[in-house]
C-alpha cells in the first residue's frame, strides 16, 4: 500500500530533486571488491604459484601477505580464493576457504569454533548429503580441546584441502593469544583424509618475529609484500571507480589527481584515496553544486582527516591511550628521536598515577604499531649501527585535538600533576 504524501513535501525532497551526483556511491566503499585488481599483478601471480599446490594435490604452504592498509591485501586475497575454489571444480579437488578477522574474532576459543562451524557449514551447501559428523560448535561452554577436537573432526571427515584465511593475524600477538597458531600449524600432523593451509594477512612486517619461535618454525611460512600505492596507480583506480560510481559530466580529472594526491600521501592508502572521492561527492551535494571541484576536495580532506581520528582516539581502549598520551608528553617536552623504550618509560609513570595494568613494552611496541596503522602516528625503524635498531615514533594528528580526545575519557585525570614532575621522569 503506497501513501500519498504531503504536497508541502517532506525533509528528503532537498536532496532528491537536485542534480543527481552520483550513480552508485556503494563502488566507492571499502566493502565493494573489483572483479579487476589494478596494479597487483606481480602479487596475484606470487599467491597464484603457490596455491596452485592443493590443486596439484600437495599440501598448501603457508603464506604471509604484508602491507600497510589499503593496499589490497585483503581484496586480492579474497579474489583469489574465490578463484581457487571454481578452478578446483575442474580438477576434482575438494578445497575449502574459512575466513577469519582476527580483530572482530579474537579468542583462541572463538577462532577454532569458528573455523570448525564455518567449515562444517559450507561443506554441507556443497553437498547436501553430508554426514555430520560433529556438532555445532557454541559460542561459549566447551573446553578448549573439546573444540579443537570438533574441528579435527570435521576436517578428516572428507578427503579436501581447507585454507584458513587470518586477516589481522598480528592483532593474535596483541592479544596474547597467539598460541592457538601453534595448534593449526601443528594440526596436519594429526589429519589422515585433510590437509591445511594458513594464510595470514597482516599490517605488521614484523609479526612474526614477535611469535614463539616454536610456532615459528612449524609456519615454514612464504611471504608476499604489498607495497603502498603510488599517485598514479592511486589515480588509475579512483578513475575507474568514479566511472562506475558518478554521474557523467560531474567530476574533473583535476579533482581525482588531487584525490590520488593526498592519499598517495598518506601511505598509499587506496581505502583513503576511495573515502575521500565519496566525501568530496557528499560535500558537493550538500552545496547543490553540478561538479566536484577541488574545492570539495580539499574540504573534504579537512573534514575526514579531523573527524576519523578523532573519533579513532575516542574509541581506542584505555591501554591505547596512554600510550597516545605518553607520546603527547614526550614530543611537547621536545624530546628528540621518541623511541619505544622512551614510550614505555612515560607509559609506566601514567599507569601508576592512574592505577591501570602495566603491560610489558613487547605489548606497547604492539599497541604503536597498532596507532601507526591508523595514521594516529608514525614508526619508523632506524638503524642504529652497531647499536642495532629502534622504533621511532612522531604523532600525526595535532596535539592539541589529540590532547581534547584522550580527556574525553575521566581516567585520565591529575594531567597537571603530571607535567609538573614529567621533566624529572624523563631524564
Amino acid at each position: 500500500m503506497f501513501v500519498v504524501r504531503d504536497q508541502s513535501g517532506g525533509p528528503f525532497d532537498k536532496w532528491l530533486d537536485t542534480r543527481g551526483i552520483f550513480k552508485n556511491r556503494e563502488y566507492l566503499r571499502s566493502a565493494y571488491t573489483p572483479n579487476e585488481l589494478p596494479h597487483r599483478k606481480d602479487q596475484i601471480d606470487q599467491l597464484a604459484r603457490i596455491w596452485a599446490a592443493p590443486l596439484r594435490g600437495e599440501t598448501p604452504s603457508n603464506v604471509f601477505v604484508y602491507g600497510k592498509t589499503g593496499t589490497g591485501k585483503t581484496a586480492t586475497v579474497k579474489h583469489l580464493m574465490s578463484e581457487l575454489r571454481k578452478t578446483s571444480k575442474d580438477f576434482s579437488s575438494a578445497i575449502e576457504v574459512v575466513y577469519i578477522n582476527c580483530e572482530v574474532i579474537n579468542t583462541k576459543y572463538r577462532i577454532l569454533a569458528n573455523v570448525a562451524n564455518k567449515l562444517r557449514e559450507t561443506m554441507q551447501k556443497r553437498d547436501p548429503d553430508y554426514p555430520k559428523v560433529s556438532e555445532h560448535v557454541p559460542k561459549t561452554g566447551w573446553p578448549t580441546d573439546q573444540v579443537y577436537d570438533a574441528l579435527l573432526e570435521t576436517l578428516d571427515s572428507v578427503k579436501q584441502v581447507v585454507v584458513m584465511v587470518l586477516d589481522e593475524i598480528d592483532r593474535l600477538v596483541v592479544r596474547g593469544v597467539d598460541d592457538v597458531l601453534y595448534d593449526l600449524t601443528c594440526i596436519n600432523s594429526e589429519l589422515r583424509n585433510s590437509r591445511t593451509g594458513i594464510v595470514g594477512i597482516s599490517n605488521d612486517l614484523d609479526f612474526v618475529s614477535q611469535l614463539d619461535p616454536r610456532i615459528i618454525s612449524r609456519l615454514g611460512e612464504e611471504k608476499v609484500i604489498f607495497p603502498p600505492y603510488d599517485a598514479f596507480q592511486l589515480e588509475d583506480i579512483l578513475t575507474e571507480r568514479a566511472e562506475m560510481s558518478f554521474c557523467d559530466g560531474v567530476i574533473s580529472d583535476a579533482a581525482i589527481r588531487l584525490c590520488a594526491a593526498h592519499a598517495a600521501r598518506k601511505h598509499g592508502d587506496a581505502r583513503r584515496a576511495l573515502d575521500l572521492l565519496r566525501c568530496s561527492g557528499e560535500i558537493a551535494e550538500e552545496d547543490s553544486a553540478g561538479r566536484v571541484t577541488r574545492d570539495h576536495v580539499e574540504r573534504a580532506s579537512e573534514r575526514l582527516e579531523r573527524d576519523m581520528k578523532e573519533d579513532a582516539i575516542r574509541a581506542l581502549p584505555e591501554q591505547s591511550k596512554l600510550v597516545l598520551l605518553s607520546i603527547l608528553l614526550l614530543q611537547e617536552q621536545r624530546v628528540p628521536n621518541i623511541g619505544t623504550r622512551d614510550v614505555y618509560n612515560v607509559y609506566r609513570s601514567l599507569c601508576r598515577q592512574n592505577k591501570s595494568d602495566i603491560l610489558t613494552m613487547r605489548r606497547i611496541s604492539g599497541l604503536i604499531s597498532d596507532l601507526d596503522m591508523m595514521g594516529i602516528l608514525e614508526a619508523q625503524t632506524v638503524s642504529r649501527g652497531r647499536y642495532g635498531r629502534r622504533k621511532e615514533v612522531e604523532l600525526t594528528v595535532e596535539p592539541v585535538r589529540a590532547r581534547a580526545a584522550i580527556e574525553d575519557d575521566i581516567y585520565i585525570k591529575n594531567l597537571d600533576s603530571f607535567s609538573d614532575t614529567r621533566q624529572s621522569k624523563l631524564g
